[in-house]
């Protein structure tokens, strides 16, 4: 388990880490097909091959994860189509508690996402869980994404943390790998990022299903 004392600084993930990630699966995976077979007039089982087709041929860069590159891909008013199921967006429910308690224990608390900043923005309007946290990141602001090392370097020489009393704590592994190559000591994986699918079996890093199991924090 996390030896506390040992850590100074806690970077989070949002998506799947913070946050449920079933709204985002739903919106890549089911409404943006839909959408795109509407549009053209095929089917939406024609439409989501395209689709992943074009998904893997960016994947894991910084345009994966930026919503002007998929809107003029797409031809799709990719943010304004959030809207129709932003009620879909929720924090997990273990997150608060587990969240106040590193407050509490003098932690440094930040998140570091992939997301957009008009997906962070909305994501910020629903569910206010930046309350939590002493800053925000998206890594549009540099335009490279967690998966490469370039990301790491700006980011340490931004924050100043220190990476050996560091933990940081995803749902993706390419990321969790990114993040150990760089010399991040501690990692924590998030084994249920989809609350409608089933739990992973993680075995490169050590993964929880529910933060509130990591407590006390001392």
């Amino acid at each position: 388990m996390l030896n506390w004392q040992e850590i100074d600084t806690v970077l989070f993930d949002m998506d799947g880490t913070l946050l449920d990630l079933h709204f985002d699966n739903h919106y890549w995976l089911e409404l943006i097909p839909q959408k795109l077979a509407e549009k053209h007039g095929i089917t939406k089982q024609q439409a989501f091959a395209q689709l992943s087709e074009k998904y893997q041929q960016v994947e894991g860069q910084i345009q994966w994860y930026c919503l002007d590159y998929w809107q003029q891909e797409l031809d799709l008013p990719i943010v304004e189509l959030k809207q129709e199921i932003k009620h879909l967006i929720s924090i997990r429910e273990d997150v608060p508690e587990f969240l106040k308690a590193l407050k509490e224990a003098g932690k440094k608390l930040i998140l570091l996402t992939n997301a957009h900043p008009d997906s962070l923005s909305l994501k910020i309007e629903q569910t206010a869980f930046d309350v939590h946290l002493d800053a925000l990141i998206s890594t549009h602001e540099f335009g490279v994404s967690k998966e490469s090392q370039r990301l790491w370097q700006q980011v340490e020489q931004q924050l100043g943390f220190n990476k050996t009393r560091t933990l940081f704590v995803d749902d993706s592994l390419p990321v969790l790998d990114a993040a150990k190559q760089f010399g991040i000591k501690h990692l924590l994986a998030v084994a249920n990022p989809d609350s409608t699918k089933a739990t992973r079996t993680i075995d490169n890093y050590l993964s929880i299903e529910d933060y509130r199991t990591l407590l006390p924090i001392t």
